[in-house]
């Protein structure tokens, strides 16, 4: 590291040396084309590939130099107060959905020598051409499995495919079973690795629960009775299954949705959007909620039906217990099951027999509103029609997701008759939008389909 510089920074951050990761991520990325840093969440990962970057830009370039990508606006804030404090004399700007595009534009009108963004915002500013592409060097993909998790693949593909002058990339990841796309174009990278090797397991806890019937409904049904009304992922084989488990847990009284690669695209978003938003507490999957999904972090996993292979098990039980959190992944078994290698049948058994308190209903339900970003509203937009007109309070609304031509926001289920009175004959931006209980749209589908209408 520049000597010169060096002590200063560190003693800008409060840091009086770094660690051993901070220093092999330093010469790597100052030496190597390709490195893939994994390493836990907390272990000083920021800094690990901030101050090789410093050393990498150059003073009389006055375009972006380097360009960093991250799955939320959390972690790049992060990052940029980490750059701020560093005290160097180079520019750094964020871009992130949901913060003014003009703020944005303005900003790179006068361009930082590093940008940090979510892969939403910088494909779209590309898209408008607001800063110059041909001068970054150095591409850092930070919780690049968070990334990839969330969905971002097309986003980050568009963005890669347009710097074609990179000739560094780093990629950070706080899981070690990661998978490089192609589209990174990461070729055989230098991989540190700082995971220790069972830490990712030690915060999830396995539990048995035996069923006396062959069929598992009524176990599964005492099993979430005894949650604690904390929302959960069952996981079982079938599509079909998922939409008889879902359909009988609801009979009986329980908030489910069911979600599998049968559905069209919009139904299974609708799904999910109400299983974030917190109006229904459990999500009946097959295997295509094992990966991939914006959801958020996990109490509790439930195999209905255990899967053949090891490792979609694994991917399963990777929606708990993750960061720092713990989680209980829950196995239920009847007698006639085929016994699968992969699986320790010593585990402690969970009795929940005659546990039968219903969970507490959802606090939540599922507002829809017929307009979207496509026709100019954006979730500012909700908040103050919904406040204002709707006089809702602050603590009664809860997330709200606005997609091209829709929008969905979660309000306080005791609140939700007076909203939909107050705002009845109210325009939101000079317009009528149509807003109604969002369950009974998705309802109202599924009956057309079934022939009740």
């Amino acid at each position: 590291m520049k000597k010169h510089h060096s002590n200063d920074i560190l003693s800008n951050l409060g840091i009086k040396s770094l660690n051993e990761m901070q220093e092999m991520a330093h010469d790597a990325i100052l030496n190597e084309n390709n490195t893939l840093l994994l390493s836990p969440t907390g272990s000083g990962k920021t800094l690990a590939f901030l101050l090789p970057i410093l050393e990498l830009l150059q003073p009389e370039v006055l375009s972006v130099q380097c360009l960093i990508l991250v799955p939320s606006r959390e972690l790049g804030l992060q990052i940029e107060q980490v750059w701020k404090k560093m005290g160097t004399q180079y520019k750094v700007n964020i871009c992130y959905g949901g913060h003014s595009i003009e703020t944005e534009i303005k900003n790179l009108s006068n361009p930082p020598a590093v940008l940090i963004g979510t892969p939403g915002r910088i494909a779209d500013h590309i898209e408008r051409e607001t800063f110059r592409t041909d001068k970054i060097q150095t591409l850092v993909l930070d919780e690049f499995d968070k990334s990839l998790q969330l969905g971002f693949h097309e986003q980050m593909s568009f963005i890669i495919g347009r710097l074609s002058r990179v000739n560094k990339r780093v990629l950070v990841s706080a899981t070690s079973d990661i998978e490089i796309p192609k589209y990174t174009r990461v070729v055989n990278p230098v991989v540190l690795d700082f995971i220790p090797e069972e830490e990712e397991k030690t915060n999830l806890s396995m539990k048995m629960v035996i069923s006396p019937a062959k069929d598992k409904l009524q176990s599964l049904f005492n099993l979430i009775c005894s949650l604690k009304s904390e929302s959960a992922i069952i996981f079982c084989n079938h599509r079909d299954a998922a939409e008889r488990i879902s359909d009988t847990l609801k009979e009986k009284g329980i908030y489910s949705v069911y979600y599998h690669g049968g559905m069209d695209q919009e139904e299974r978003e609708r799904a999910l959007i109400q299983f974030r938003n917190g109006s229904v507490t459990y999500l009946v999957t097959t295997d295509l909620a094992a990966r991939g999904l914006d959801i958020p972090e996990m109490k509790h996993v439930i195999h209905y039906h255990l899967p053949l292979k090891e490792d979609e098990f694994t991917h399963r039980n990777g929606r708990t217990a993750r960061m720092q959190a713990t989680g209980t992944a829950y196995v239920i078994i009847h007698e006639s099951e085929k016994e699968l290698d992969y699986i320790d049948y010593e585990m402690d058994i969970l009795d929940v027999e005659g546990k039968v308190s219903l969970p507490q209903p959802p606090k939540f339900q599922t507002i829809y509103i017929s307009g979207g970003k496509k026709t100019k509203l954006n979730k500012f937009d909700i908040v103050g029609f919904f406040s204002q007109k709707g006089k809702l309070e602050k603590d009664d609304l809860g997330l709200i997701e606005v997609k091209d031509f829709v929008s969905f926001a979660a309000v306080k289920y005791n609140k939700v008759k007076d909203l939909l009175k107050n705002i009845k004959d109210e325009k939101m931006k000079g317009k009528k939008f149509k807003i109604e209980v969002a369950r009974n749209v998705i309802k109202k589908e599924e009956d057309e389909k079934r022939g009740k209408y």
